[in-house]
Parts: structure tokens; C-alpha cells; sequence
């Protein structure tokens, strides 16, 4: 007895969007939806402390228990999902920003500015991602906006070499050799005939970075260098209840678990949005 599959699941195998994408893209969406709606999904304040509640299992009142002083558990992780997402998705905006665009310019305006910028891409390339941010995040302070600030510098070199990279595919081509003998300046070339054609590999890299930023900035979280203490955010979740895993282990798995599902989420669909702008797969299957 054969198995058919549906005229759409067919169509979406026949296209390589593999099961495990279409499972981490609806994984993701919830996670976006309740970060956006965490105000009214949240059944209490995640600040309250309930001190006759302490690390209760979860239950019909607290749906994945309280913590060590009787925060709702459920409640500090989908407030926390805001924080956790617009500080990493800022993050990785950041980097874009600062890498792709420095990158692009320093390129534009030929071999001595390029030199130049990319030493200094080096320099900050040089250094483990999370060692530099927390020397950026010990120079600027604390709070949402430094660690965004931060994650961006440590992040803007993985775009730059990537803008360095198509930049130099396609000055050589013949559209571009054509603009500029109708007297289109650097950035003229740049603004209207590059970029459109390095958009794509920006925004794979920047899905390829995202669960790094997350990952990140839970890691400045959970040593206390992240977002303001008033903030709940998933790192600080596992740092606080990583001192009472044994007697509230729901406690620290609740977030444990939110940032494995999200990380991954984020990973296979950015390896889907890298194989959708592949330049040479997509050539591959025209040519089919």
C-alpha cells in the first residue's frame, strides 16, 4: 500500500522546503507571537513575588511553577521572550548596519580605504565574539541598548567580509563596467546597481547569525551584564535558577528549553533562507 501525499506537501518537498523547516518556522512564529502578546498572555506580573509560593511545580494556577521567590515562572519567560528577541534581533541589525555598510563604502572608494577598514575588521575579528562584547558591554554599561550596541560590533565583520566578498563578484561584471562608462560615480554604482545584487547574501548571513546573537546575549544575561535587573530575560532566568536547580529543576528548565527550541528554530530556517538566495543553487536548478 503506497502513500500519497497531497498536491501542496508535494509541491513543498518538490521545492526543498524540508519537514523540519516548515515545524522550526511554525516554532518560531509562536515564540513571536507570544513575545508580542506577552502583556496579555502573561496570567501575572513577572515581578510580583509570592514569598508563601516559593518554587512550587507547576501546576493549575502556576503552569510552569514559580521560582525561588515566587515569580510565575510562565510569565517571566514570555515577558522575557520580548526582551531575549529585541535584543538579539537589534543586535544582528546592528552588525548589518555597521559591517555591511562600512564594508561597502571603504570597497567603493577603492584599494586604500579597503586596506584600511579591513585591518580594523581584523583587529575586532581577532577577538572571541563574547569576550568582546563583554569589554564593550563593561565600557558602555548595563541595559538593552549597550548589549545591542555591543553584539553589533562583535558581529559586523562576519558582514563585511560577506559585502567584500559578492562586492568584489560583481564590479567585474558587465553591468557594472557599463554604468560606470555612462559617468556613474562610487556610490552611484553602489546605491542603484550593487546593492540589489548584495542584498541576498546579507540577509543569509543575518540568518545565519541571529541564533548567535540570541545565544549571546543570553550568555551576557546569565553573567549579569545584560538588560537592567527589572528586565526578565531567558539568560537571567537560568542565572537565577541555577542556584536552586535541585529543589525547583522547572525553574531553570523552562528557559533551558525556550532558548535550544529558538536557537534551532532560527538555524534551520536561516539555512533554508541561505539555500533560497544561493546564487549557484539557484543557477543549478535553472539550469534543470
Amino acid at each position: 500500500m503506497s502513500l500519497a501525499l497531497p498536491a501542496g506537501a508535494r509541491e513543498t518537498v518538490r521545492r526543498g522546503l524540508a519537514p523540519r523547516t516548515v515545524i522550526a518556522a511554525l516554532v518560531l512564529a509562536l515564540i513571536i507571537a507570544l513575545a508580542l502578546a506577552a502583556p496579555l498572555v502573561a496570567p501575572f506580573d513577572p515581578l510580583d513575588q509570592d514569598l508563601l509560593a516559593l518554587n512550587q511545580p507547576p501546576g493549575p494556577e502556576h503552569w510552569l511553577g514559580t521560582d525561588h521567590m515566587g515569580r510565575d515562572v510562565f510569565s517571566r519567560l514570555v515577558i522575557g521572550a520580548r526582551t531575549t528577541l529585541a535584543v538579539g534581533f537589534g543586535g544582528a541589525l546592528v552588525a548589518f548596519v555597521l559591517g555591511a555598510g562600512l564594508g561597502l563604502v571603504a570597497l567603493s572608494f577603492g584599494r586604500v580605504a579597503e586596506t584600511a577598514m579591513f585591518a580594523l575588521i581584523d583587529l575586532v575579528r581577532a577577538m572571541p565574539d563574547v569576550l568582546l562584547a563583554l569589554l564593550l558591554i563593561v565600557a558602555l554599561g548595563a541595559g538593552a541598548q549597550p548589549v545591542m550596541i555591543a553584539l553589533g560590533i562583535a558581529f559586523a565583520p562576519f558582514f563585511a567580509y560577506v559585502a567584500r566578498a559578492t562586492f568584489h563578484r560583481e564590479v567585474v561584471k558587465d553591468y557594472v563596467t557599463a554604468a560606470r562608462l555612462f559617468g556613474g560615480g562610487r556610490l552611484h554604482v553602489l546605491r542603484l546597481h550593487l546593492a540589489p545584487n548584495l542584498v541576498g547574501g546579507l540577509v543569509t548571513q543575518a540568518a545565519i547569525l541571529l541564533p548567535r546573537c540570541v545565544v549571546t546575549e543570553s550568555v551576557l544575561s546569565f553573567l549579569g551584564l545584560g538588560s537592567s535587573p527589572d528586565q526578565p530575560t531567558w539568560g537571567r532566568m537560568v542565572a537565577d535558577a541555577s542556584h536552586y536547580i535541585e529543589s525547583s529543576p522547572h525553574a531553570i528548565l523552562a528557559p533551558v528549553i525556550a532558548i535550544i527550541l529558538l536557537t534551532l528554530s532560527l538555524s534551520f530556517v536561516g539555512e533554508a533562507v541561505r539555500r533560497r538566495l544561493d546564487p549557484l543553487r539557484a543557477a543549478g536548478e535553472a539550469a534543470l
